[in-house]
């Protein structure tokens, strides 16, 4: 779905902020990118995106340009950081955005909304404003508009970074279940070793500025994923792997 070769990126003030990265998105599956802080994962994300050009390299989306995407079976989404709701609009408004600005019927419009807030656990809080709404609703109601589009490739920057702990394993629950269900394709920013292996097919290990990936994980068990996957042996070992790649990675930037 998305091919990504020998991609680097210059910022304007100088700062090389991708060496050259390469790596592909297939069809169905569940790829974190993990890294020190600064590594450059959200910069590959935005490139992906289409919201930010990279300085060399190609990239391609299901085989073709950043134009071919947008039509059904090659649309993807984006779901930032933080929720970036508009907080004067009730939540069906936020999550119809999308539509509006596609001019899409409001009929159809809102069937999608309340199909896309069903899918996050959100049918009664349609007329809510976000401020009414808890810091993990606010995400859902993020990941709804994200979704109301039917996207084939969703992009996830750190979405449950700012969450509390309890919150965030219960949305990775979710989430996992959402990309299960809907037959999504995911590319997903984390910081967190345990969620990139509790949600992972596969995880992209990046190394510190100028961010490339050095290692490529993958994480080969079974789904649905619940509790007792979080603290058994298998995902103790695949921490450990990991933990050791990304320690190594910022070692190596700090010598």
């Amino acid at each position: 779905m998305v091919a990504i070769a020998a991609v680097e990126k210059t910022f304007a003030n100088g700062t090389a902020a991708l060496a050259p990265v390469d790596l592909v998105v297939r069809r169905g599956e569940f790829v974190s990118l993990l890294g020190p802080s600064g590594c450059g994962k959200s910069t590959l994300l935005n490139i992906v995106a289409g919201l930010v050009a990279p300085s060399r390299g190609t990239l391609a989306w299901w085989g073709g340009d950043f134009a071919s995407t947008g039509v059904s079976g090659r649309r993807l989404a984006f779901v930032f950081q933080s929720p970036t709701l508009m907080p004067w609009a009730r939540v069906d408004a936020n999550v119809r955005l999308p539509l509006d600005l596609a001019h899409v019927e409001r009929a159809a419009a809102d069937r999608a909304v309340g199909e896309a807030l069903a899918l996050v656990g959100l049918e009664g809080f349609a007329r809510h404003l976000p401020r009414e709404l808890s810091g993990g609703m606010q995400m859902r109601v993020s990941i709804a508009r994200a979704l109301v589009t039917a996207p084939d490739l969703l992009l996830m920057d750190e979405p449950f970074g700012a969450l509390d702990e309890f919150t965030r394993s219960r949305l990775d629950e979710e989430l996992s279940a959402l990309w299960a269900a809907r037959g999504l394709t995911v590319l997903f920013v984390t910081h967190s070793i345990v969620e990139s292996v509790f949600l992972s097919t596969r995880v992209a290990v990046m190394a510190a500025r100028p961010g490339r990936v050095i290692a490529d994980v993958p994480i080969d068990v079974p789904f649905p994923r619940d509790d007792a996957f979080r603290v058994s042996t298998t995902a103790a070992e695949h921490g450990r792997h990991l933990s050791a790649l990304v320690a190594g990675a910022g070692a190596a930037a700090r010598a």
